[in-house]
């Protein structure tokens, strides 16, 4: 196959199209799942609003199962599951499945993290003038996290999209695919080192996109 044919580089630009779809759909509905459930967490922590050490256990004990699970071997883990949410187990919208699964307990520890950051003396301010749980969480918690929530975004998406990356073993699609296709088993090192570059770029421009936005969020910085 010559690197620079047309075919070859349709093929690359539906790699990076296929790519960053499960990159950001698997984020968006990671945070879905991940947001709430990191809410919880911080809410429910020893040092939260509402301490409740039944509930973090548990939810302290999923996430930490899910995150000790390597992706590759989650991903062949949920198989069943994404047959029966996609209706097959390869190509790019079955690869969201264990995306999202894998994603959703990393992204409820950083909300956790950054929600835990939150100045308890605006939280107790708040809580002096009367404001109910749910007012404490979102104009107060998460208002005042909202650029470590962005960063820790960020992280989220270069994170997901090297896990896009790895899908492409199984038959994921997207440019890990492309890459164990032809660089692995047809020896073309050539499509494998562009995808490698394609990938870097694309982690580079969400890297760069995701901290843009938080720096001028931030109010420390006005």
């Amino acid at each position: 196959m010559n690197m620079w044919d047309n075919a070859t580089i349709t093929m690359l630009l539906e790699g990076v199209r296929d790519t960053l779809y499960m990159t950001l759909a698997s984020t968006f509905f990671g945070y879905v799942l991940g947001l709430p459930l990191g809410v919880i967490l911080a809410v429910t922590d020893k040092d939260g609003i509402k301490p409740n050490a039944f509930i973090y256990k548990i939810l302290d004990i999923i996430v930490n199962i899910l995150r000790s699970i390597p992706f590759l071997i989650l991903l062949i883990l949920v198989i069943p599951i994404t047959r029966a949410i996609v209706g097959k187990t390869y190509g790019s919208t079955a690869t969201v499945v264990p995306l999202v699964i894998a994603a959703a307990p990393f992204i409820a520890r950083m909300v956790e993290s950054s929600l835990l950051e939150v100045d308890h003396g605006v939280i107790e301010a708040a809580q002096s003038m009367g404001a109910n749980l749910w007012t404490i969480i979102w104009k107060v918690m998460l208002a005042e996290s909202r650029t470590s929530l962005l960063v820790n975004a960020t992280i989220a998406l270069g994170t997901i999209l090297g896990y896009s990356a790895m899908a492409g073993a199984v038959g994921g699609g997207g440019l890990g695919d492309i890459a164990i296709r032809y660089g692995y088993y047809r020896y073309q090192t050539d499509i494998m080192l562009v995808t490698v570059v394609l990938l870097v770029l694309l982690v580079q421009l969400l890297q760069y996109i995701g901290m843009t936005i938080s720096k001028k969020l931030d109010k420390r910085t006005r």
